[in-house]
């Protein structure tokens, strides 16, 4: 396996994207994952942003990363597909993040749903709007040899039936699952049952632990964490994380483990770094 982080660790230190390398090249971290903006954010023009722009070119910001020694592991354009303005909005941009991703060398875009059931829609309808944009999206990843990755985040998501209907939605090799071991704990379910019912379909995971306030007030009640305030190993979900990645382990998995906690600037996510190496080193998973 290897160990990545999302930049969204360091949004609240508004870091740039490359200091977000840098910090990664320090760390001895060779993946990382942002989100993409499509259009131009005064915030992230003035480098208090630490994500990436649809206009920034692909192939020059690749060599940029290469200088680090640093690779993406996916890409997020997760803008939520299941209410009326998915096709409308959150298509194109999966579209375009798409051909950019393969431009980028980035070998997958992350998508979800709503955190929400969607406002005049019934669960059927929206169903039915998310595989008609589904249909477009792979048909589009399959030129481009992008995994689309669906992550449990949302109202339909983080439910087990639905996802199962959602990685359905096509045939094909390019549409997977990123695993989040946070957003399924926050939402009700047990990471350890969730993940096995769909293992054959994962692709990269999201590593986030949670805090026992936080799980006390929302769980059940929310569907996915934004940043999780809690460092890998000093939350509730410790011991699931824990049997994830044995699961992981005996499956076979050898993708990316990307980190999701707080940043700002350390000292969380060097905490949840040394953790998560020693858990593997614990469990025999052997790191690239």
């Amino acid at each position: 396996m290897r160990i990545g982080f999302h930049t969204d660790a360091f949004n609240s230190a508004y870091w740039s994207f490359e200091k977000c390398l840098q910090w990664a090249s320090d760390n001895d971290v060779h993946f990382i994952e942002c989100g993409l903006i499509d259009g131009v954010s005064w915030i992230h023009g003035l480098g208090y942003q630490p994500h990436v722009a649809l206009y920034e070119d692909p192939a020059l910001l690749r060599r940029k990363m290469d200088r680090y020694g640093v690779r993406f592991s996916q890409v997020d354009a997760a803008y939520p597909l299941s209410g009326e303005d998915g096709p409308l909005r959150g298509v194109p941009y999966v579209l375009k993040s798409i051909a950019w991703a393969a431009q980028a060398g980035s070998p997958c875009v992350d998508t979800t749903d709503g955190l929400h059931m969607p406002a005049g829609l019934s669960e059927e309808e929206s169903m039915a709007l998310m595989k008609r944009s589904y249909e477009k999206i792979i048909e589009v990843a399959e030129a481009h040899e992008i995994i689309v990755n669906i992550e449990p985040h949302g109202h339909f998501t983080t439910r087990p039936e639905f996802m199962a209907r959602m990685l359905a939605f096509v045939d094909s090799k390019w549409l997977r699952m990123n695993m989040d071991t946070g957003n399924t704990f926050i939402a009700g379910q047990e990471p350890t049952e969730f993940l096995p019912r769909f293992i054959d379909k994962v692709s990269h995971v999201h590593v986030k632990d949670v805090s026992q306030s936080l799980a006390d007030a929302v769980r059940g009640g929310q569907t996915g964490i934004a940043v999780s305030h809690c460092a890998l190993g000093d939350g509730i979900n410790a011991e699931n994380i824990k049997a994830c990645l044995a699961q992981l382990r005996d499956h076979g998995y050898d993708g990316v483990l990307s980190l999701e906690c707080e940043g700002t600037a350390g000292p969380m996510i060097e905490k949840s770094l040394a953790w998560i190496r020693g858990i593997c080193r614990d469990l025999g998973i052997k790191l690239h």
